[in-house]
């Protein structure tokens, strides 16, 4: 079997059914909030429905409507479903890994099927336009197939060796001694239970690919997704609907809302949990490691902290390209990605150009309702969100100069709306090194290659990356030197956003990371197992 991206939308496009693509979104919209919206959804526990005594409302960042009443579960809750995935684990991890394997590939034909449907949940519940969140969808789909078929290859991540006997006998043991024919298994097998931290900027996506890691490797879970200030329940939810559907037995995925400083904090500190997976700020997943560790607790951590994503645009660049990519990566989904561009570095010989083409491009996106076609920024996520805004703007002000945007859009919407803003500012300012989450753009001019790429360099993070020139050698040494996991070169689509599954690895150097290995590859699924080399004498 090989693997095949899903790709929905070029699908729909590269054969003229574009209004189709529409339609299904714009049905799938009116279904969810006839159907769905509005109702009280429990927690589950060991694959019973579980009630708090406090309740959390979630609204829809565009205008305010009620998505769902959610529980606020609590420390008890949280240890309620860690002690369910604790006791689910033994029979989990002794199915073979072909069964687990078959139930996470009928996961993807169930979300396969419920795409437009989840993916309008998706865009009501953190404001994506239909684009981002069908592709995120697909990307959800990409990562349970494609690491379906990596335990497949690996057959289960199991290698058989023979060590071969020797006829000759000595009276006592050593290091390389001759000895009787051994049987030698190398078995990669999961730890236990996995805490799964998810974040609400891509709720689907990268949720399903943390819990699928942990899952078919024959871990299990409790699962927790974003439930304070920035939510992202329902589409948790849903999650937690399609693998029960798919055949995952009762307790191996539990799912659980509430505060992170309760039920997050139960599920990091506890020692029924062998290990974190977790998406999201820096500060936040060095205080979770540093916890662990000053506790005396040893746990597996898999996490992805963030970034400050540069650009550098050289003299020898397709302006054109540069500008197309780096505002798509910077001002898509209002620049809530942990991967989007945030700072740009161009040669002083073409700032001007290339600042009024970008200008160009940045006047052409569209802001409003991202439910509505062609739309293309919708809300930020919430009040905090628009306060940071506000205080980057005020900062930008003061320090710098605002070439484009800095104003709150006014909309007959209950929502946070902004215009894309780039702010030429010097790069010693906190705007150059701060993540800030939000479409705000910093940019200054360089003489030489060489500060160029040592300005990009220096943050505390590492994870994406993009480069615009058609000189090789500038080419050449900025893969050499460019400190961040994922770079990308005269991509027009996109400057520093849009890995795909099985092509582009996803993962963050430097203060974005911890294991140096990312997802959508070959080496992402042997984070979650231990190895054990097992020798039996015939």
């Amino acid at each position: 079997m090989e693997f095949e991206n899903e790709f929905t939308y070029r699908k729909f496009v590269e054969s003229g059914r574009e209004s189709e693509f529409d339609r299904l979104f714009d049905e799938a919209v009116e279904r969810v909030n006839k159907e769905v919206l509005g109702k009280k959804f429990p927690m589950y526990i060991g694959g019973k429905e579980v009630y708090a005594n406090e309740v959390i409302e979630e609204h829809s960042p565009i205008d305010g409507r009620l998505i769902g009443v959610f529980q606020k579960g609590t420390r008890e809750h949280a240890r309620q479903a860690i002690d369910a995935a604790f006791s689910a684990f033994d029979e989990w991890r002794n199915k073979s890994y072909k069964e687990r394997v078959s139930i996470f590939r009928k996961a993807a034909d169930i979300f396969a099927r419920e795409k437009f449907n989840i993916a309008a949940i998706l865009s009501i519940e953190n404001g994506k336009t239909r684009y981002e969140s069908v592709g995120e969808v697909d990307e959800a789909i990409d990562f349970l197939r494609y690491y379906a078929l990596e335990m497949e290859k690996n057959k289960g991540y199991v290698r058989k060796v023979k060590l071969a006997g020797s006829s000759a006998k000595v009276s006592a043991g050593f290091q390389g001694a001759p000895g009787k024919e051994e049987q030698v298994t190398i078995a990669m097998k999961p730890y236990g239970v996995f805490g799964v931290i998810a974040p609400f900027n891509f709720p689907v996506s990268i949720s399903v690919g943390m819990s699928t890691g942990a899952l078919i490797t024959g871990n299990t879970v409790v699962f927790k997704p974003s439930s304070t200030d920035n939510m992202s329940m329902l589409t948790g939810l849903k999650i937690y609907e399609v693998f029960k559907e798919a055949g995952v037995p009762d307790g191996v995925f539990n799912y659980i809302t509430g505060p992170g400083s309760e039920v997050g904090d139960e599920i990091v500190m506890s020692k029924k949990v062998s290990g974190i997976v977790f998406t999201g700020s820096r500060a936040t997943g060095m205080s979770m490691l540093a916890r662990n560790y000053s506790n005396g607790l040893q746990k597996v951590f898999i996490v992805e902290m963030g970034g400050k994503n540069p650009a550098i645009v050289s003299k020898y660049a397709d302006l054109d390209e540069a500008a197309t990519g780096i505002a798509s990566a910077a001002f898509g989904f209002d620049g809530q990605k942990c991967s989007a561009c945030s700072r740009v570095y161009v040669h002083e010989s073409v700032k001007e150009a290339f600042i009024s083409k970008l200008v160009d491009k940045m006047r052409s996106f569209k802001i409003g309702n991202p439910l509505e076609k062609d739309v293309y920024m919708g809300p930020l996520i919430s009040e905090k969100a628009y306060k940071r805004f506000l205080e980057s703007v005020e900062e930008a002000k003061k320090n710098g100069n605002i070439i484009y945007g800095g104003n709150t859009v006014k909309l007959p919407l209950k929502g946070y709306y902004v215009e894309p803003t780039l702010v030429e500012i010097s790069h010693e300012n906190r705007l150059f090194h701060e993540e800030l989450f939000l479409p705000f753009l910093v940019i200054t001019t360089y003489k030489n290659f060489e500060d160029a790429l040592k300005m990009a360099n220096d943050v505390e993070y590492g994870l994406t990356a993009g480069f615009y020139s058609k000189k090789k050698s500038e080419i050449k040494e900025f893969i050499d030197k460019i400190e961040a996991g994922v770079i990308y070169v005269n991509r027009e689509i996109s400057a520093t956003t849009g890995a795909i599954v099985g092509f582009h690895t996803f993962v963050g150097w430097k203060g974005s990371g911890l294991t140096g290995k990312g997802t959508g590859s070959k080496f992402y699924l042997q984070q979650f197992m231990r190895e054990q080399s097992e020798a039996i004498v015939k």
